[in-house]
């Protein structure tokens, strides 16, 4: 979103307390000094005390504190897609990873091959909100999650949240909600979940209409056994970051427009970081409201998007996982692929028996496996090997660093993996624009998709859903 919002349609959306706006701009009340989302339940203010924000992170910079009723951290979030700056999508995804936490704003313009003043500019643009001012309201906000929805002590809170120390903490909550973190805690006493260490439970906001019934469908078909497991109401998969194991548990609220997400990990610092993937694995930042306006000029389009509102496109937990699946996936049925990701997993994966599963399998497992004896083709098992080794020595990257083109070159130099490979990885790992031109289903479009763009992704999804439906 630019900074040039649209006050008479934010006036609008405020006043209807309209949820499809929720994240897409933020509201300050310059007679209160706080600022709120377009659902507040508080009464409106006048016109004249209203001041628009483009993020949360602009809004905290101007000075605005934090609304404890509507509860900004609780929002969907900044669209995925930023207008014309996919630089700051980009930059947003690898925030969510803590990349800012190792070498600054000059590392991350540095992964993003653009200069850091640069960064800065694009950020100031469609943000309102340097990099470091959107860490940290990210920061604060997740804070203020784990305060309202945990039991954690506040030390731990604080590390988790990526402040260096419990001083900084308290200080910054002190400034930000002119109160110290454990009187917001005792606010929240009846937000808080009971459960034992390890065990946490969050509710992840989206922008409705959210169309869940066709996302876990797909991820269901797709499942890898014995990592996944997925029922009609219920999305499950072990995960593993830092060397330590634990697994997810993902459940839609329709009536609240969020999902409850159960996490089981053993250390509270890396649960920022869990929570932003299984945030992308179920595409909660979407903008269904921009997506479908502009796909349903199309007239092919037009009735599949009125047909099935708020279809989203699936993320996935690690990118080198789902590359696997998409190797797996070449020629095979979907079917047949699972088959095949059920055999790797249970082969080559490490074991979680207190979770009934398996872990993936890692680059450094598959580098050197014999993948003929689940029954793999010499050129697939080559493919894989070839990948993992190039995952393993760092020459490919699943982070978000580098632009479409930038990845596809570099994934399609490992043999075996073509566009259509490529562009099923991207669409996976979250760009909105990847189109796998060469599909069974979307062949003879690729023309016409040019008119799709920036939403590619999303047509594919409309066009597989509407295949699968007359088969």
């Amino acid at each position: 979103m630019d900074m040039d919002l649209d006050s008479k349609a934010c006036d609008r959306a405020r006043l209807a307390r309209d949820a499809r706006f929720d994240g897409r701009f933020f509201i300050g009340v310059t007679s209160t000094g706080i600022y709120c989302r377009p659902i507040c339940p508080a009464p409106s203010p006048k016109a004249a005390n209203v001041r628009y924000f483009p993020s949360a992170a602009a809004a905290a910079e101007a000075g605005f504190r934090p609304c404890l009723r509507c509860r900004p951290e609780a929002s969907p979030g900044t669209p995925a897609w930023l207008g014309a700056s996919a630089s700051v999508s980009r930059a947003l995804k690898l925030i969510g990873e803590s990349a800012l936490d190792d070498g600054g704003v000059e590392r991350l313009a540095e992964r993003l091959g653009i200069g850091s003043r640069h960064l800065r500019r694009l950020f100031l643009r469609y943000l309102g909100a340097t990099p470091v001012a959107v860490a940290q309201t990210r920061r604060v906000h997740f804070a203020k999650k784990l305060i309202d929805e945990t039991n954690l002590p506040m030390t731990q809170v604080a590390m988790a949240a990526g402040f260096g120390s419990i001083r900084r903490f308290n200080a910054t909550f002190q400034k930000l909600y002119g109160r110290p973190p454990g009187q917001l805690r005792r606010a929240a006493e009846h937000e808080r979940n009971g459960h034992p260490a390890g065990h946490y439970t969050f509710r992840l906001g989206y922008r409705p209409p959210y169309h869940w019934d066709a996302l876990i469908e797909f991820l269901a078909a797709r499942a890898t056994p014995a990592v996944e497991t997925v029922t009609s109401d219920e999305y499950r998969r072990t995960i593993s970051l830092d060397g330590r194991a634990g697994t997810v548990s993902v459940r839609p609220l329709p009536a609240k427009n969020c999902l409850e997400l159960q996490i089981q990990f053993p250390d509270p610092g890396a649960l920022f970081r869990i929570v932003e993937r299984v945030r992308r694995i179920f595409d909660l930042g979407a903008d269904p409201s921009e997506v479908a306006g502009h796909l349903m000029q199309n007239a092919r389009l037009k009735p599949l998007v009125r047909a099935h509102p708020g279809l989203r496109v699936p993320g996935c937990w690690d990118g080198f996982e789902i590359a696997i699946r998409a190797i797996l996936g070449q020629q095979v049925s979907v079917k047949g692929a699972t088959t095949l990701a059920g055999r790797l997993a249970a082969e080559f994966g490490q074991p979680m028996p207190e979770a009934e599963g398996v872990l993936f399998p890692k680059p450094e497992a598959l580098a050197s496996a014999d993948l003929g004896r689940i029954g793999l083709t010499k050129q697939r098992a080559l493919s894989i090997r070839e990948l993992a080794c190039a995952v393993a020595r760092g020459d490919v990257s699943f982070d978000g660093s580098l632009d479409p083109e930038q990845f596809e070159k570099k994934i399609t130099a490992v043999p075996g993996i073509g566009a259509w490979t490529a562009q099923y990885i991207a669409m996976r790992l979250g760009e909105p624009d990847a189109f796998p031109a060469g599909d069974l289903h979307l062949r003879g479009f690729a023309r016409e998709a040019e008119a799709w763009r920036p939403w590619r992704a999303y047509a594919a999804m409309y066009l597989w859903k509407n295949s699968g439906e007359r088969k």
